[in-house]
C-alpha cells in the first residue's frame, strides 16, 4: 500500500500537511515505486482545528477540492468514531502548558491533557503510524512525569507502537530558524518496523536569515506582506539596537531603555542577525516580541515570518494580520518536517537512510536524560 491516508488533529495552517504531501522517495533522481509501479506518498484524508481562519488557510492550500474534510471546531466535539479510516495520524498537540514562555502547568493545565484525543483516535482507528509534535519544554513539564506519561500512553495506544522520540533542532535540517521541537514517531508493533531519526542535512551549513529573505527576494506585492506601523519611540529604539541584539543592549540611550524588574526575556525587541538562523518565531507579538528585521527598524511582515518557517510564497494565509501571525508562529516548518515524513516513507519501503541516535531511547532510560 504505497499511498498512505493521513488524518490530523490540531492541524494548524497546514505545516505538517504540506510536509507530508511534498514528501517523496527519490532514488537516482527518480521517484521510488512498489512492484505495481505505485509511488510511496501521503494523501490528505481529514483534519481538525478549532480556529475558523486557521481552517480556511488549511483548506485553501491543502484541500481546496474537499473543504468538508476539515472539521472546524473544538477537538472535544469531534466524532472520532465517524471519521474515515486513516493509515497515519499527525498531531501537534497544543504546547501552551509545556512552553518555557508559559506557566508550565504541563499535563494539569487547560491544554496539557488534549494529547489524549490523539490517543483516542489511535485507539479507535489503529493507524499504521503516528507523528506527534510538541515543544522541547515538554520533557521537563511536571518534573518530567508528564513526558513519561505521554510516551507511555502513545506506546500502549491501540495494539501497541514502537516509538522513537527525538528533539529536532530544525536549523540542522535546513530551516533558517533555531526552532527545537520534540517529535515522536510510532509504528504499529505488528508491522515489525522501527523509525530511525534522519541524520541532519545542514549540521555545519545553517541557512541564514538574509538568504531566507533574499534568495529569492520577497515581492512587495506578495500576500500577507503588510507592514506594522510602529510608534516613533519604537522606531528610535530599534535604530539604536544592532543586529543580533535586544532591548537590553548596553549602548541604548537612557530614554530608550525599558524599566523592567525581574526576568528579562531575550527576544524583547531583538533584531535578527543576517548571517545566522532566526531565533524562534512564535505566535505572539505584544510587548516587543514581533521578531525584528536586521536592516530596517520594524517588525517582520507575516510573509517574512512565513519564509523563516519555510512556507512558500504561494501559500496564502487567511484571517486578520494578527491571526495570521499566530498561525505562522504555531506551525511546524514544512521543510524540516518533510525530511521526517520522507524517512517514514523510506521506513515503509525498507530503504536505508543516514540516521542518528534518538534523544531518548526508551522509557526505562529517560530518567537520566530529562
Amino acid at each position: 500500500m504505497p499511498s498512505y491516508k493521513l488524518g490530523e488533529l490540531f492541524c494548524g495552517p497546514g505545516g505538517l500537511a504540506l510536509a507530508a504531501l511534498n514528501a517523496r522517495i527519490l532514488l537516482d533522481g527518480k521517484e521510488f515505486e512498489d512492484e505495481k509501479n505505485m509511488p510511496f506518498r501521503f494523501e490528505h484524508e481529514w483534519a481538525n482545528d478549532y480556529d475558523k481562519s486557521t481552517c480556511d488557510t488549511y483548506i485553501r492550500n491543502i484541500c481546496p477540492d474537499s473543504p468538508l474534510s476539515v472539521y472546524c471546531g473544538p477537538v472535544q466535539s469531534l466524532d472520532i468514531q465517524n471519521l474515515s479510516p486513516i493509515d497515519g495520524l499527525a498531531f501537534g498537540f497544543p504546547c501552551n502548558d509545556y512552553s518555557i514562555v508559559g506557566e508550565q502547568t504541563g499535563i494539569n493545565g487547560k491544554f496539557g491533557p488534549l494529547y489524549t484525543y490523539g490517543i483516542n483516535v489511535i485507539n479507535f482507528h489503529t493507524p499504521l503510524f503516528f507523528l506527534a509534535e510538541n515543544v522541547g519544554g515538554l520533557s521537563n513539564a511536571n518534573e518530567g512525569n508528564a513526558f513519561k506519561k505521554i510516551l507511555s500512553d502513545l506506546e500502549n495506544a491501540g495494539n501497541g507502537y514502537n516509538i522513537t522520540t527525538n528533539l529536532y533542532k530544525f536549523e540542522e535540517y535546513g530551516v533558517p530558524q533555531k526552532r527545537h521541537r520534540i517529535i515522536i514517531v510510532g509504528f504499529r508493533k505488528d508491522l515489525g518496523l522501527t523509525f530511525k531519526v534522519p541524520k541532519q542535512t545542514h549540521l555545519n551549513n545553517f541557512k541564514t536569515v538574509s538568504s531566507a529573505f533574499n534568495d529569492p527576494p520577497i515581492s512587495i506585492d506578495a500576500s500577507n506582506n503588510e507592514r506594522t506601523r510602529h510608534p516613533d519611540l519604537t522606531v528610535e529604539r530599534l535604530n539604536h539596537i544592532p543586529p543580533g541584539q535586544n532591548a537590553w543592549y548596553d549602548g541604548l540611550p537612557e530614554h530608550l531603555k525599558l524599566d523592567v524588574k525581574g526576568a528579562r526575556l531575550s527576544q524583547i525587541y531583538k533584531r535578527l542577525h543576517p548571517d545566522e538562523p532566526s531565533y524562534t518565531v512564535t505566535g505572539s507579538g505584544g510587548g516587543g516580541t514581533h521578531v525584528y528585521h536586521y536592516a530596517e527598524p520594524r517588525a517582520l511582515t507575516n510573509r517574512e515570518r512565513a519564509r523563516l518557517q519555510t512556507f512558500p510564497d504561494n501559500y496564502i494565509f487567511s484571517g486578520s494580520k494578527e491571526n495570521v501571525r499566530k498561525q505562522i508562529g504555531m506551525a511546524v516548518p514544512p521543510l524540516g518536517a518533510q525530511i521526517i515524513f520522507e524517512s517514514i516513507l523510506k521506513t515503509f519501503a525498507q530503504i536505508p537512510y543516514p540516521s542518528i541516535e534518538a534523544s531518548w531511547k526508551n522509557l526505562e532510560q529517560m530518567d537520566g536524560n530529562l
